[in-house]
């Protein structure tokens, strides 16, 4: 079962005696951790004992599970790194009679909730335990999101949140956050708070309300750039100098852009579709789509004489030339200025 399905139970107050939590996706199980403890015991944490597999074997925490609860009708008890369930346990592990945690499985009380977290992208199903507490176990699944994964967990939390998201605000979500599911989940849930139970978000809405990334803030850049505005790109910068950004990186995040608006011009030359243009360049299906708005709006020599500018700002902030914030307030005038005469320069290799 995966982390979704978990939680749509326990949403409906679906309480199990046993759970085993596991996967490599530290957001998910830190969710699903504060989710059954809200549920079972209402955030009392008298109520509540962790452990470490690591530190104390199972038959310890098999005890405290069998013990009565002092404060309350029941108790929830984690139990965090359960390495006996990979194929190659942790060195030095604590040796745990797993027979204990056997025998408990078939006979779980009803007054304690087990949490049993293996924080692996894989278990070892050929041994026993494993098998037992597959079986007796509600499993939660919470291995990483794959990118193709994305947009299925995306609509799954926008229906939890009873919001509608357009398919060009994932399209921006996929493209600007990719899988950072703790930022992701915070953008969402800043949406349904603005627009409220059913409302819809659109682009507009996710364009004021999004929290600015460096991908994002360096197409706000290019945006500006575009537009020949030069004032409003040294604010964007300076913006992003009080959030700690590198001028260096930011020319790397800038060379992406108008990179891929050049590759994407030469390769529509050719008579690229979009999905060959996807499969092309190995770019999300958003950025493609963006560029084939923007591209119209340069020559193959402006873009070229862009890529030139960035690289010579590059080399002149690596070799310690000028000061970075000097040198790169230079280059976004050289791009503006850039949008009105271009010269000729040789002709690169971009695709």
């Amino acid at each position: 079962m995966d982390y979704i399905e978990v939680v749509k139970q326990l949403n409906k107050k679906q309480v199990a005696p046993i759970y085993l939590v596991y996967g490599n996706e530290s957001f998910f199980i830190q969710q699903l951790k504060n989710k059954i403890e809200q549920v079972t015991i209402d955030g009392n944490k008298d109520n509540l004992n962790v452990y470490d597999l690591e530190e104390t074997p199972i038959e310890d925490v098999i005890a405290d599970v069998e013990t009565f609860p002092f404060f309350g009708d029941r108790k929830l008890i984690i139990a965090n790194n359960a390495s006996f369930l990979k194929a190659k346990p942790e060195k030095n592990a604590v040796d745990h009679q797993l027979e204990v945690l056997e025998n408990y499985l078939t006979n779980p009380v009803d007054y304690s909730i087990l949490l049993v977290v293996a924080p692996y992208e894989k278990l070892d199903e050929r041994k026993k335990i494993t098998k037992q507490l597959k079986k007796h176990a509600i499993v939660a699944d919470c291995r990483e999101v794959k990118e193709y994964e994305l947009r299925k967990w995306m609509e799954q939390l926008t229906e939890q949140l009873k919001i509608h998201v357009t398919d060009e605000v994932y399209d921006m979500l996929e493209s600007e956050i990719s899988t950072n599911l703790h930022l992701l989940e915070s953008e969402l849930h800043k949406f349904s708070l603005y627009v409220g139970e059913n409302g819809q978000v659109t682009k507009e809405i996710a364009d004021n309300l999004m929290s600015r990334t460096a991908t994002s803030s360096s197409l706000r850049l290019a945006d500006a750039v575009m537009n020949r505005n030069l004032h409003q790109a040294i604010e964007i910068f300076r913006d992003l100098e009080k959030q700690k950004e590198e001028p260096i990186a930011l020319v790397g995040l800038l060379a992406f852009q108008f990179r891929t608006l050049l590759r994407v011009k030469l390769l529509k030359q050719k008579g690229y579709t979009q999905g060959q243009m996807v499969k092309q360049l190995g770019a999300h299906p958003y950025v493609i789509k963006l560029a084939l708005k923007r591209e119209g709006q340069f020559s193959v020599e402006t873009l070229q004489y862009f890529m030139n500018q960035l690289t010579e700002a590059d080399s002149v902030m690596k070799q310690g030339g000028m000061e970075k914030d000097l040198a790169f307030e230079m280059l976004l005038y050289q791009l503006v200025q850039g949008n009105n005469a271009v010269r000729p320069i040789k002709e690169q290799k971009y695709i």
